[in-house]
């Protein structure tokens, strides 16, 4: 029976305790996970080095679409060469055009500067009008993984895209579905589409201390972090899926 890795998406230092404590197998580095997760400080960096298990950081300088500009490629250029300072053991890349497709030219350069580091496609692959293509496509440019959710806003609504790209992948590239995965749901997912990896968050909401940080607008009134008992319980399902 083949073992499905987890991989864990962490945004600050206690969701990163979290998710080693759980037992994760692999751990996405970001910040800002509210916005959908962009590239973690250097001191986070750092301090992931230090954990027992492989950590791939996020290079996403903004927010919003991922159409990057000469700018935008000049900052994450920089911040691949800080991943690689800090002793990490991947990024996390990704870029499209505006029509969607992969914008393999700048995702070319990425690569180039993150050679020796482990890489994964992220969600920009779920922009993408062909699911062929774009496999093909992170294949030649030299990715180990792609996390998806088949194209949907969750992995279980993208069953069908997931089983796509695990024809298309045919084994050369890990497929890693993620996007709304929990614990109750991931061994019915697994069953309509046996994809190698599970990435989630394992995350709960937790109400912001302090109301002024509220009432000024520096903080929602709750944030999401990582739970220990999440991540083992969704490792646990995994096992037994």
């Amino acid at each position: 029976m083949t073992r499905r890795l987890l991989e864990v998406c962490v945004a600050d230092a206690a969701s990163l305790e979290a998710a080693v404590a759980g037992g994760a197998d692999r751990i996405e580095l970001c910040c800002a996970l509210e916005l959908g997760g962009l590239t973690p400080p250097p001191g986070l960096m750092r301090l992931a080095a230090a954990a027992p298990v492989p950590v791939r950081a996020l290079v996403r300088p903004r927010s919003g679409d991922f159409v990057f500009g000469a700018a935008d490629l000049e900052v994450m250029l920089a911040d691949i060469a800080a991943v690689r300072a800090a002793g990490l053991a991947g990024v996390v890349l990704g870029a499209s055009r505006a029509d969607g497709r992969l914008d393999v030219e700048t995702l070319r350069l990425l690569v180039q500067a993150a050679s020796g580091l482990g890489l994964t496609l992220h969600r920009a692959f779920d922009l993408v009008p062909d699911i062929g293509e774009a496999t093909e496509a992170a294949i030649a440019l030299g990715f180990d993984r792609i996390l998806t959710s088949g194209g949907a806003r969750t992995a279980s609504e993208g069953v069908e895209g997931l089983r796509r790209t695990l024809d298309r992948a045919g084994g050369r590239i890990a497929v890693m579905a993620g996007a709304g995965v929990e614990p109750g749901n991931v061994a019915a997912l697994l069953r309509a589409a046996p994809v190698d990896e599970v990435h989630s968050s394992c995350s709960a909401a937790l109400k912001t201390q302090g109301e002024g940080a509220v009432a000024l607008g520096f903080a929602a009134g709750s944030r999401r972090q990582t739970q220990a008992a999440i991540v083992a319980a969704l490792k646990q399902a995994l096992s037994a899926a």
